[in-house]
């Protein structure tokens, strides 16, 4: 008879084990694919970031002729380097105002950044697959 009870002891042991083994490996991959996540996800900052200065630098590198402020740049994508595959697509809106007699040019930037862009632009328009990481930031240039 003991060694019944000794055989049910040890199968019990061995069922609580196993399950506590599953739910540790479950809990160290969810904690991977969250690290790995936030790293994606400030990479996508960085390169939006990216993008942005870009714009900016298109818009100020010439100084602005007289009569007219100089053009928005095109809508671009590109991959910044050393940031994981994202693509950066970066859009510009000119609008002009003036202050008494001094006119203003307003340059609203916004550049996305994503891992998973449709037809090479941000952001995505299709379903996101798993892992998807998508960031926007704005500026707005005042010349």
């Amino acid at each position: 008879m003991a060694r019944g009870f000794t055989l049910v002891s040890v199968v019990f042991i061995l069922v609580v084990l196993t399950a506590l083994g599953a739910a540790l490996a479950t809990m160290s991959q969810r904690q991977h694919l969250g690290s790995a996540g936030e790293l994606d996800a400030a990479r996508a900052l960085q390169a939006a970031r990216a993008g942005l200065e870009w714009a900016a630098f298109q818009v100020l590198r010439n100084p602005a002729p007289p009569a007219a402020a100089p053009a928005c740049p095109a809508t671009t994508s590109f991959v910044p380097a050393g940031l994981g595959g994202l693509t950066v697509t970066v859009r510009c809106t000119l609008s002009t105002a003036s202050d008494g007699a001094t006119a203003l040019s307003f340059y609203d930037m916004v550049a996305n950044a994503c891992n998973a862009p449709t037809a090479g632009n941000c952001p995505t328009t299709a379903t996101p697959p798993a892992g998807y990481v998508e960031r926007q930031l704005s500026w707005r240039l005042v010349r």
